[in-house]
């Protein structure tokens, strides 16, 4: 089969290699499927170079969420068929940026109303959202929510779950582009960070009050902003830190501004409470299932387009989400 491997440690366009490998085969608790889509994430970047709490050993293929086709079952799995269609996450070192991948067998199965593309960015984003939202941060339909970069991947399913909510939703997005998209999502307010007072916007828009909950997956100079931006009693949310820097807060404010910063590593959850995966998973689907979930898929990105379609993913430069088909 046709893989995409990275062979040394270095950006993407340097990393990875087209390569021709045996296809791989399942172990026990494992599945090999089909690769139909396979969605490109800001981890994939950082494993890329070897910056990943997860390292694979060289070589391996990466590409961390997809959806594929089951062709193949490793022993001991009976609640999967060929043929079903699932979506998750992949058996590193035999990611989804390939012909053939494997997975857990406990895949959940793709929900009927998404097509391949959508079904492949349903898991990392907006599960991660999901629990950002409703379980860290108990997100009441009260709440003033306050989304950093909107128009990413985990921000847009941000946004979109907070309006299905009910939620008023304040988006910071950078450049005509990225606020156009927010405002197309669904955002009450669009704040474009390039051109405008974030911190004078926000406080305009909520009377002076700030935000009740704010989702950050940027960090650094970002996350300052918005340590400015949070009401009495507010919620801030830490998803990551793709700007580069890990802040440090000053929690002299965290007291006397009587707030919360909470962290979030949604892929911990299935190690430590998998019962949380399973509620996101089900409501997700159910929303699915309702025509309520829309994935902002900007580009589908061909076989040889992966490295290209990676390094504007680590460089701020996409919009929504974009996917890969091991197709030329």
């Amino acid at each position: 089969m046709q893989a995409w491997q990275v062979q040394e440690l270095a950006k993407p366009a340097e990393s990875l290699e087209p390569t021709e490998v045996a296809a791989p085969e399942p172990k026990a608790g494992q599945v090999q499927v089909k690769v139909r889509s396979a969605a490109l994430n800001f981890p994939d970047v950082l494993m890329c170079q070897g910056l990943y709490q997860v390292r694979p050993e060289l070589p391996f293929t990466p590409g961390a969420e997809l959806c594929g086709e089951i062709t193949a079952l490793g022993e001991g799995v009976t609640d999967r068929k060929v043929g079903d269609r699932i979506i998750g996450m992949a058996a590193l070192p035999h990611g989804g940026f390939a012909e053939i991948a494997l997975m857990p067998a406990d895949s959940a199965l793709a929900p009927e109303d998404l097509d391949d593309d959508a079904a492949a960015v349903l898991t990392i984003g907006y599960q991660t959202a999901w629990a950002a939202l409703f379980h860290r941060a108990q997100l009441s339909k009260d709440d003033i929510v306050l989304v950093q970069a909107a128009a990413g991947g985990v921000g847009s399913a941000a946004v979109q779950l907070a309006k299905i909510n009910g939620n008023r939703v304040i988006a910071i997005a950078g450049g005509p582009e990225k606020t156009a998209a927010a405002k197309a999502l669904g955002a009450d307010v669009v704040i474009d960070r390039r051109v405008e007072d974030v911190v004078a916007q926000v406080k305009a828009a909520t009377d002076g009050r700030g935000a009740d909950v704010i989702f950050d997956p940027v960090g650094g100079d970002a996350y300052d902003l918005l340590a400015k931006c949070v009401a009495f009693e507010g919620r801030i949310v830490v998803i990551g830190f793709s700007g580069g820097r890990i802040q440090a807060p000053p929690l002299n404010h965290v007291l006397l501004k009587n707030y919360s910063i909470l962290g979030l590593h949604w892929g911990y959850y299935q190690t430590m409470r998998p019962s949380v995966i399973a509620e996101g998973y089900a409501e997700l689907s159910r929303l699915a299932a309702a025509g309520k979930i829309r994935p902002l898929i900007s580009r589908r990105l061909g076989f040889d387009e992966l490295p290209q379609g990676l390094t504007e993913l680590a460089e701020g430069r996409t919009v929504g989400r974009l996917v890969w088909h091991p197709t030329r």
